[in-house]
């Protein structure tokens, strides 16, 4: 038992009551939600004791954000940070629904009926609440928060039906210690970027401010020396111990970003109590007096202080703190032992896609017209993209007065507009939340990574906050979203590894992201047309990666011969289908990318050679790869990216799984950075190492 809950009836007793102006009925109303968060913190950790609880962080000491609740609308779309178990209940309140408390202690437990999650996750999330769940500890959840804020007026201006109403504020909470975060100031910069412009950025950022994170004291005065002169961003800064001052400054704030839809950053000023968890011994790094002094600070003395002032007597407020206790402890024994996942095809269901329906996809013209490059069939596809659905909007840097560093955008802005084709600050943690927000607010996001090495210091917005999204909602809320980068090897003229980058390792290893990797014209519109679709049609998140060497390629086997040149396509491409040339029955080989232009070279002049582009790296194309392989017995594996953690492992393996018996190996780049110059191709892998591979699997 924790020595708050065990003193709160003698410190009530001794309280001296705050008189405010608040109705006593708010005050009671609130107040239900401030111990409603406090006793199911206590409940998790009694859940957890008797084997039934999985989650004890709490949101104890933190209750004061009741009063943002109260300042925004019911239907202002929230993401919420893990502490914010006040304002859930506060908002499941306000809209007459009674079981906020029940979908807290459900999620504790892990039970499959809990409302958003169903037992992947203790999450504060539900669709009709309009609260967006997030898992996030360190703020990664600010650049989606940032992208619905932008949304919403972008929306309104497209004529796309929005979830959002017109005039909604966007409201998202985070810790002191997560605001020292890159992922947090990177996305504040790229909110007040845009609102420096002249675009509407309805953003109310609300800091817990605890005073540490962990065991990590946050300097006395740090936040309000880090945000409160930030030009551009108004900011607060209210007492969250102290109900009525905090409701008084989160209703300004609430009213000037909603009034001059422009952000604002309000800081609540909170203790944290019974430790970070409940895992947490706060003595080894808390003396005795600093814990107690944080105690006489709970935030609900502070609003039994205002009640007692309103007319209730210290018995009635134990009283409401006892009733509660009994309510929540029933709902927690209720909730103890409910089912829980029991398989991992049950765990994983949110995950799966679904097959593409063909109607949905983008309208092509009869005439395929004169033979394309894979640049402009990948411009045209977009056009075809923007064209056939309202709702997308193609982003980047550089990607639209410039028309992208290749061309690969050129012409698309002119033709569609700057509001639906349009250029970003250089930060890729933003262009990607900036995607995400676009996704959960009724929009079709294309956005564009520069550079797949670009990528890296942005990969938590796919891995923790894309992917899981539909994971963790158990598909309530999407994230649509087709992500172009320019990638791989071989640039001639323009190296180094930023711009010759094969680590594709990390993309490979998130769950139920969709991996598009086309080599040909005619493939990279086909493709991009499924991608598109799946991201509208099932919420599929699709990285869509473009070689860059190949961009621009005319010939195939000899200068002049335009074999790399292909009409625009009119079949369909299905995710996770590969695509075989020849029929050669010596050996198969399985490549993507750059790696099928070499393939195909090396195939001619060995003949009795089948080559497999798997086109998907993730699903890999199994049904396929397993048929070529079969089919001639002997499998080299030609991969351009890494030999550790490259595409080869898991092509090699799934062979393996399926009790493939012929001869398999592989070719690969090496385990290096690219350098500058003519000594990439001492890293890279070239066409003479795959041929040397091919004939000695074919002489053994």
């Amino acid at each position: 038992m924790s020595q708050v809950d065990e003193r709160f009836a003698e410190r009530v007793r001794r309280l001296t009551p705050t008189p405010c102006e608040y109705p006593a009925e708010l005050l009671r109303q609130l107040f239900d939600a401030q111990l409603g968060s406090r006793h199911a913190d206590l409940a998790a950790r009694r859940l957890q004791s008797q084997g039934h609880g999985y989650y004890t962080i709490g949101s104890s000491g933190h209750e004061g954000n009741v009063a943002v609740a109260a300042a925004v609308q019911p239907t202002d779309p929230a993401l919420l940070h893990y502490r914010s178990g006040a304002f859930y209940l506060a908002r499941a309140a306000a809209h007459g629904d009674k079981n906020g408390l029940r979908d807290i202690l459900l999620g504790v437990a892990a039970a499959t009926s809990e409302p958003i999650a169903g037992g992947r996750h203790k999450v504060f999330g539900r669709h009709d609440l309009a609260v967006i769940p997030q898992t996030s500890t360190i703020a990664s959840h600010l650049p989606r928060a940032m992208g619905v804020a932008f949304s919403i007026a972008r929306a309104a201006k497209l004529g796309v039906p929005s979830p959002w109403p017109a005039d909604a504020i966007v409201v998202t909470s985070f810790g002191d210690a997560s605001a020292n975060h890159s992922t947090a100031t990177g996305a504040i910069n790229a909110a007040l970027h845009a609102s420096y412009q002249g675009l509407p950025m309805p953003l109310l950022l609300v800091c817990e401010d605890n005073g540490i994170g962990i065991s990590v004291r946050t300097p006395d005065g740090w936040i309000k020396q880090s945000w409160g002169q930030r030009p551009g961003l108004r900011y607060f800064d209210a007492d969250g111990t102290d109900l009525a001052a905090a409701l008084e400054l989160a209703t300004e704030a609430a009213t000037f970003v909603r009034r001059n839809r422009r952000p604002a950053f309000l800081r609540l000023r909170t203790v944290r109590l019974m430790g970070h968890a409940g895992s947490d011994v706060e003595a080894a790094y808390r003396s005795p007096a600093e814990v107690v002094a944080d105690e006489e600070l709970d935030p609900l003395l502070g609003t039994a202080r205002l009640l007692l002032a309103a007319g209730c007597t210290a018995d009635e407020i134990v009283g409401l703190y006892e009733d509660k206790r009994a309510e929540v402890l029933e709902i927690a024994q209720d909730v103890a032992g409910l089912p829980q996942l029991s398989s991992a095809e049950e765990v994983a269901a949110p995950l799966r896609l679904t097959a593409v329906d063909e109607t949905t996809l983008p309208a092509r013209s009869a005439d395929p017209g004169d033979p394309l490059t894979v640049s402009q069939s990948i411009n045209r596809a977009l056009a075809d993209v923007l064209t056939a659905y309202p709702e997308s909007m193609v982003f980047g840097e550089d990607v639209g007065r410039k028309g992208g560093v290749y061309g690969v955008t050129r012409g698309l802005q002119k033709a569609f507009g700057p509001a639906r084709v349009f250029d970003t600050l250089l930060d890729e943690q933003s262009i990607l939340g900036l995607g995400l927000g676009a996704g959960v607010s009724g929009l079709l996001p294309l956005p564009e990574i520069q550079y797949l090495a670009y990528l890296h210091n942005a990969e938590d917005q796919l891995r923790g906050e894309a992917a899981s999204l539909k994971f963790f909602s158990q598909g309530q809320y999407r994230n649509p979203m087709v992500l172009r980068i320019a990638g791989y090897g071989y640039q001639k003229g323009f190296g180094g590894h930023f711009h010759n980058d094969d680590a594709i390792g990390v993309l490979r290893d998130i769950p139920g992201l969709v991996i598009a990797s086309p080599s040909r014209p005619d493939d990279a519109a086909a493709m991009l047309h499924t991608c598109a679709a799946a991201a509208r049609s099932d919420g599929a998140v699709c990285v869509y990666l473009e070689p860059i060497a190949l961009y621009h390629r005319r010939d195939l086997y000899e200068d002049g011969d335009d074999g790399w040149f292909t009409p625009y396509p009119a079949e369909h491409v299905p995710i996770g289908r590969g695509r075989t040339y020849g029929d050669g029955e010596r050996l198969t080989l399985v490549t993507f990318g750059n790696g099928v232009l070499m393939s195909l070279r090396v195939a001619a002049r060995l003949g009795g050679v089948r080559v497999l582009d798997l086109r998907w790296l993730a699903p890999l194309p199994v049904d396929d790869l397993l048929r070529e392989a079969t089919a001639t017995g002997r499998v080299l594996v030609v991969d351009e990216t890494r030999r550790s953690g490259g595409v080869s492992e898991g092509v090699l393996a799934a062979l393996v799984d399926a009790g493939y018996a012929g001869r398999m190996a592989r070719v690969t780049s090496e385990d290096s950075f690219v350098p500058l110059g003519a000594a990439a191709h001492q890293v890279l892998l070239g066409e003479h190492t795959i041929e040397a591979a091919a004939r000695a699997l074919l002489d053994s």
